[in-house]
Parts: C-alpha cells; sequence; structure tokens
C-alpha cells in the first residue's frame, strides 16, 4: 500500500508564501513631510543620507516642522538642515517671484483642504526652481505651475482638481508625465492609494520622462503598503534594469526573480535574486526563494544552508507590525522547509528536531504537527502519531485549519494497529464529509476551465467572496483560509478592500470635487475593480482545483485503505478460526501510565486546553497478532 506523504508543493512552500512588506519611504527628491522624515529614521535610514534628502529635496520648512522633528526625535544634524531651508520662507519677498494668485474655485477648495487637516505651507517655493529635479524651461502653462504650487502648499482637493481639468482639456500633451504625476502625488496625500497607484503607473509608461525615477519608487511604495505588487509585475520586464532608481533595484530585482521563478527559469530567477541588496525588506524573501530553488536542484546542503540563514537573520526592528508578522512568518517557514528536506531524505529523527522548533504560537505549527505525525508514523512511534493527530483535531485549529489529510492519516495508523473497526468508522465519516466537498469543487472550475470561462473569472470570484455568494455551499471556512494563505491572492483581497474604503473617502469629500473630479475616479476604480476581482478569479480557481485534485486523491486512498481492511479482517478472522480468539485475555492486562520524573500523566477526557496541545500521547496496544 502506498504511503501518504507531505506534496511536493508543501514540501517547497509550506502552506503559504510570504510577501515581505515594509514602510521603509523611498529617498526620492520629494518633499518631505516631518511624519515621513522620523519614519525613516526609524527604519535606520543613516543620518548622512536623511540630511542629504532633506537638503536636495528643496522642500520649505515652517518652524511648526522643526519643532515636530525636534519632538520626535529626529537626528541633530537633520533638524539643522531643516532649520537652514526655513530661510527661504524668512526671506523677503523678492528674493522669490510672487505667486499668482489662485481662481475663485481654488478658493472654494482651500476650506476643504483644512478639514483634511492639510497644513498649508508658511512660505512658497520659487516654481522655476523646477521639481524633482526638474529643469523647467518657464514653457509649461500657467495652470499647471499653479497646481504644483497647491500641491506644495499641503492643498490636495485643490491641486488634483486643477491637474485633472488640464488632463480634461488634453492640450499639453507633451506636459502629460508631470500632469499625472502630481495627480498621483496629490491623491496619495488624500490617501487615495489606488488612484495614485493609476497615475504613477501612467509616468512609468515613458521612462524617458525625467518624472519616471521618483513614479517608480513610489509604486514600489504602495505595492509594499497594499501587499499587492500586481502591476509592478506587469510593467517589470517592459523596464530595462539600467533604467532602474538606485532606491528601487533591489524591489525590481525582486519581482525579476520571482517572474523567473513561476516562469521556472529557476537560474536567471537565482540570478536576479542575488542582487537584492541585503538592507531591502525583500533580502530575507530572496533568500527563502533561493532556499527553494536549490530544494528543486536537489541541492539539499545548500538549500538547507538558505534557510538557516533566513532564520538566523537579524532584522532591524520597524513599527509596523504587519511586516515584523511576515518576517516571524518566514522565518518559521524557513524551519518547516529544512524539516521537509530532512523528511525527504528519511532523516526522520532530523526533520522530527525542526518540526518542534516551530513556534507554538505560528500559524505554522498546525502544519508542522501534522507533519511531524508522518514524521513519527514513518518511525513506526503510532502513539505519538495519534497524540499529534489529536492537537491538529482540537477546536483550536479545526476550525479555521483545513488538514483533510490529517484523517486519513489517522485512519492509517489504526490500521497499522489493527484496530480495523475504528479505521472503517473514520473512513466513512471523512468520506461523508468530503464527497460534497469534492463534488462542488469539481463541478464549480469546470464551468471555468475553457478559455471562455476563464474570461469570467470575475463572475467566479463573486460567486464565493461577493455580496451575493453561495449561500448552499458545502465548503466550511478552512477551505477559503487555505485558499487565501497563497501570498498573491491574499494580497489581492487587501487592494480590493483598500479600494472600497477609497470610493467611501471620495464620497466624504465636499460637492465641488465630489462632483468633477470624483466620477472619474470612481470609473478608474470600477475598471480596475474588475480586473483585480478577474485576476482574484483566476488565482481562487487555481486554488480549488489544487484542493480538488487533493481531495481526490485522499477519496481513492480512503476507499484503497477501506479495501485492505476487508483483506485483513478476512486474515484475522482466518487466523482466530485456528487459534482461538484471545482478546478476552488481552483485554484484562493493565497498563502501566508510569511516565518519566519530567513529566505528569492525564488522563485525556474530552476537553483541550492550550497548555497540553502538542503533548498529547497515546497508549493504543493495537490487536495486531
Amino acid at each position: 500500500m502506498s504511503h501518504l506523504r507531505p506534496t511536493q508543493a508543501r514540501a517547497l512552500f509550506g502552506a503559504s508564501a510570504i510577501s515581505l512588506v515594509a514602510l521603509v519611504a523611498p529617498l526620492d527628491a520629494a518633499a518631505l513631510s516631518c511624519d515621513e522624515i522620523i519614519q525613516m529614521s526609524q527604519h535606520g535610514v543613516p543620518e548622512g543620507v536623511l540630511v542629504t534628502t532633506v537638503k536636495e529635496s528643496g522642500d520649505v520648512y515652517s518652524q511648526d516642522d522643526v519643532r515636530c522633528l525636534e519632538q520626535k526625535g529626529a537626528p541633530a544634524a537633520v533638524v539643522a538642515q531643516a532649520r537652514r531651508m526655513m530661510a527661504a520662507e524668512e526671506t523677503p519677498a523678492a528674493a522669490a517671484p510672487p505667486v499668482k494668485a489662485a481662481p475663485s474655485r481654488t478658493s472654494a477648495l482651500e476650506g476643504e483642504d483644512d478639514l483634511l487637516g492639510a497644513r498649508a505651507a508658511q512660505g512658497s517655493k520659487s516654481l522655476s526652481d523646477g521639481e524633482e529635479g526638474e529643469a523647467s524651461d518657464g514653457s509649461e502653462p500657467a495652470k499647471l505651475k499653479e497646481a504644483v504650487q497647491q500641491y506644495r502648499a499641503k492643498k490636495p482637493l485643490a491641486a488634483s482638481l486643477m491637474l485633472f481639468e488640464l488632463l480634461e482639456e488634453g492640450k499639453y500633451p507633451e506636459h502629460a508625465p508631470k500632469i499625472h504625476y502630481y495627480l498621483a502625488r496629490s491623491l496619495e496625500m488624500l490617501e487615495l492609494w489606488h488612484t495614485a497607484q493609476h497615475h504613477y503607473l501612467e509616468v512609468a509608461r515613458t521612462p524617458d520622462s525625467q518624472y519616471f525615477p521618483y513614479a517608480l519608487p513610489k509604486l514600489v511604495k504602495i505595492a509594499r503598503f497594499t501587499g499587492d505588487d500586481t502591476e509592478l509585475k506587469r510593467i517589470v520586464t517592459k523596464i530595462p534594469p539600467e533604467a532602474y532608481p538606485r532606491n528601487a533595484k533591489s524591489d525590481m530585482y525582486y519581482l525579476l526573480g520571482v517572474r523567473s521563478f513561476d516562469e521556472d527559469d529557476l537560474a536567471k530567477a537565482a540570478k536576479y535574486f542575488s542582487q537584492v541588496g541585503q538592507s531591502s525588506p525583500y533580502f530575507l524573501k530572496a533568500n527563502y526563494f533561493m532556499g527553494v530553488i536549490y530544494t528543486q536542484q536537489s541541492k539539499y546542503k545548500s538549500a538547507v544552508r538558505s534557510f538557516r540563514d533566513v532564520y538566523r537573520q537579524e532584522v532591524e526592528v520597524y513599527n509596523d507590525p504587519r511586516y515584523l508578522k511576515e518576517v516571524e512568518d518566514l522565518k518559521q517557514l524557513s524551519l518547516l522547509n529544512i524539516a521537509r528536506i530532512y523528511y525527504g531524505i528519511e532523516r526522520f529523527d532530523e526533520a522530527g528536531k525542526y518540526y518542534d522548533l516551530v513556534d507554538r504560537d505560528s500559524e505554522q505549527w498546525p502544519d508542522a504537527m501534522f507533519e511531524y505525525a508522518w514524521t513519527n508514523f514513518m518511525q513506526n512511534n503510532l502513539n505519538d502519531t495519534l497524540g499529534q493527530l489529536l492537537t491538529v483535531r482540537s477546536g483550536f485549529y479545526n476550525q479555521d485549519e483545513w488538514l483533510p489529510e490529517a484523517q486519513v492519516l489517522r485512519a492509517l495508523t489504526y490500521f497499522n494497529l489493527c484496530e480495523y473497526d475504528k479505521v472503517d468508522k473514520i473512513l466513512k465519516k471523512f468520506e461523508q464529509d468530503h464527497q460534497p466537498m469534492h463534488a462542488e469543487l469539481r463541478d464549480f472550475t469546470q464551468q471555468y476551465a475553457s478559455t471562455e470561462g476563464k474570461k469570467l473569472a470575475d463572475q467566479a470570484w463573486d460567486a464565493y467572496f461577493g455580496p451575493g455568494k453561495n449561500p448552499a455551499s458545502t465548503l466550511p471556512k478552512p477551505v477559503f483560509n487555505r485558499m487565501l494563505q497563497n501570498s498573491e491572492l491574499s494580497g489581492i483581497v487587501r487592494h480590493l478592500d483598500l479600494m472600497d474604503a477609497e470610493e467611501a473617502i471620495i464620497d466624504k469629500q465636499k460637492s465641488r470635487w465630489a462632483e468633477s473630479l470624483g466620477p472619474y475616479l470612481k470609473k478608474v476604480l470600477e475598471e480596475d475593480r474588475q480586473r483585480y476581482k478577474r485576476r482574484a478569479g483566476l488565482l481562487m480557481l487555481k486554488e480549488m482545483v489544487r484542493q480538488t485534485n487533493k481531495l481526490a486523491d485522499l477519496l481513492t486512498q480512503s476507499e484503497v485503505i477501506r479495501f485492505e481492511v476487508v483483506d485483513a479482517q478476512r486474515i484475522g478472522y482466518q487466523y482466530k478460526a485456528k487459534e482461538g480468539d484471545i482478546g478476552d485475555a488481552l483485554g484484562k492486562v493493565d497498563i502501566d501510565f508510569a511516565t518519566a520524573v519530567d513529566y505528569i500523566y492525564w488522563p485525556f477526557n474530552g476537553e483541550f486546553w492550550k497548555d497540553e496541545l502538542g503533548y498529547y500521547h497515546y497508549t493504543e496496544q493495537g490487536s495486531c497478532k
């Protein structure tokens, strides 16, 4: 009889692939607020780099800005540089050209900016100095200059409306990259992340634009925030690596590596991953991928070394709980993959040691317990196997974790103990529960298997995640939890949620802005929402096919085990008929529950306690003769 073993996919990536997210702001030449400077300082940006970045931004700092920097603990050199840059606002008006007064429609929006908490700039910067390093030739329209001035004055509503009108007019195609860039900056200031991304992408379509080196890091920043790098993956191969801005190189090389890995070009993927800088938030993920690549190439020593490096790597403490959690998940997955490598080469004792190192509080622990149970099964430690499976079956996990194979392993363990009645009972229950699930998954995925069906993947997504989701579904919550452990899919789901929140922000603005720019932004959101839902639907269908195949295999295994149960029972009956039934005698044997002095034995009474999880041990003697 063939043994069930952890699947190849799980051996590579475990329950999920982790997407690292960090809030390290790209060091571009954009105007830097107090909060952005403090955030960069907290993320470990060197003091000298911070000073240079503040200086090259060309921003004008007010007394409030300097006070904010001092109160929040900015480095003294940075505070001093910001103080020096107050000179522009204290210089007599003759030092800078006067700015043309805004039209009345701008004035009508100034109050709305104040409602958003936007801080009016204390002084103005000469537009002739340019922005983001541009060289202004004085030929750009006055309206564009004024819109940029409104953005610099921290009035994103006024700025975005003027820039939108310039786009609508379509009179200045030569200035389109600048218009898109500042419209994106204004929308980002309003926390309209997706529509800001939309306009940064418009700039990214023209790598020869002077705004491209500033737009690309902004796209990277938004992708880190949303956890969704869908758009970056679309454009990464269209941009020559030599065009990557310095502060986005590692991110782009990482994405090139992922894309090459997905295309099974492992050599090229390894080349790109090796170019991810150690200071990048993607460095650990790149090392993790290298471990996976070595595993696929059967270079197990190198794979173990890579995974160990990920686990041991010290990571600077960022003030971003989501990033810290994902780094910790990555470290736990590294332990899990080392264990899987040892399991695969049948060094079960070593595998067990690494399974045992996985943190009990991590999301990977149920998988570690299940696979550790397999390790004990392969060593014929059947009572340990049953104890670990009991942990997986406990109420702490069975409501959230999708591990149907655990029931089949449990049945197989009892089969090896010759407890055939228990095997039959377990498998009948398993088939009763999972055959309807398999049928639903099979029938649903077949509807979208064709080329035409895949075009309707957004409808597939709505069938389970939309407002009219299937109320008669037999699929439990853990199935969807398992699907959402796909990092690419979960990133898109988060992005879709942010798009819904963005639409709500648009609706909350004052009528003039909401009625003019609002419909345009909502149209962008709706068109992209359908595209994102289609992408999410395709990923969901892919995961569903994987689960369909898993259940089909497990149901087949169940049938095979039940067939062997019947055959084993027949042999057992023949043996009893020949030797006589000694079952009554065995039933009178006392079981000694004595344990080592380091342990206390507590009989299990059906109640699960969290501190007991992982320590259950069965005392099954078995019925084998």
